[in-house]
């Protein structure tokens, strides 16, 4: 296994205006996943002996085959999902099911992290876009001058403005995968995590993510991102975790670094 040793960045008065940096500190550890193992009712393994620390201001990409447990660990980062042995840890205590019942730390995960899921369809369920941008914010309490702020913020940033009063299942696909974002990024997250978010997209879509990712990563963000897209991996990311088919850890390294080692692509079915 390989062990873990400039981008371009847009800078537009819209971002700076509502993505401060991130109040952990660069560096300091957010998640620390530990031996863990997630196994369906049926016994079926989809994670094996997966360790990992992900810090502030990283910005990772999860690959692996179909099938070899990506979207599962996102989701076991994401507190959707618990391990069937081993621990994950966020800012030093348990993400577990018995620590989620408590409101204090499950306000601050919820707030803390954001993850925007494959199927946009599966995250969208608002009357209009405005109304879907706005329901995190009034979850977390907000006054209605605030949230309406964070909304406009986001509708900028994100260039759908001209969508606001659209219902989300009206939209295009490329539409609703902004939206999806935009619903997570009015939480203003330390934490985003993208499950496949290139899937789907034209090059012109593409290109607009990736300069995305890129800005938000500038905002001061932690990234992961789980994607087959080889090629768009040293735009988004700085350290990569393969997974192999047998749904273990097989390469957590620099991206660059990774990416060359073709034999290990090849082992995780990612490349011909």
């Amino acid at each position: 296994m390989h062990e873990l040793g400039s981008v371009e960045i847009r800078t537009e008065k819209v971002a700076a205006k509502w993505l401060p940096q991130t109040s952990g500190k660069q560096g300091s550890v957010l998640f620390e996943v530990t031996d863990i193992r997630y196994a369906y009712a049926d016994g079926t393994a989809a994670l094996e002996d997966v360790s990992l620390t992900i810090e502030s201001g990283d910005r990772l990409a999860v690959l692996g085959a179909n099938g070899s447990g990506k979207s599962t660990l996102l989701r076991v980062l994401d507190g959707l999902l618990f391990p069937t042995s081993g621990a994950v840890r966020f800012k030093g205590r348990e993400l577990s099911e018995a620590s989620l019942k408590s409101a204090e730390f499950r306000q601050d995960f919820r707030q803390s992290v954001g993850f925007v899921f494959q199927n946009p369809d599966a995250q969208l369920f608002n009357a209009t876009v405005f109304e879907e941008l706005a329901f995190g914010p009034w979850q977390l309490g907000l006054n209605e001058t605030e949230v309406k702020s964070r909304v406009d913020d986001v509708l900028d940033f994100l260039g759908i403005a001209r969508l606001s009063d659209r219902a989300p299942f009206r939209l295009s696909g490329g539409e609703k995968r902004k939206v999806a974002i935009g619903s997570v990024l009015t939480m203003n997250p330390e934490v985003l995590i993208f499950d496949e978010p290139f899937l789907g997209l034209d090059p012109r879509s593409q290109s607009w993510l990736v300069r995305t990712l890129q800005q938000l990563s500038g905002g001061g963000k932690t990234t992961v991102v789980a994607t087959h897209s080889l090629d768009l991996i040293p735009r988004v990311a700085d350290s990569v975790l393969v997974l192999s088919e047998s749904h273990r850890p097989v390469a957590h390294g620099p991206a660059m670094e990774v990416l060359a080692d073709l034999n290990l692509l090849r082992y995780a079915n990612l490349v011909e």
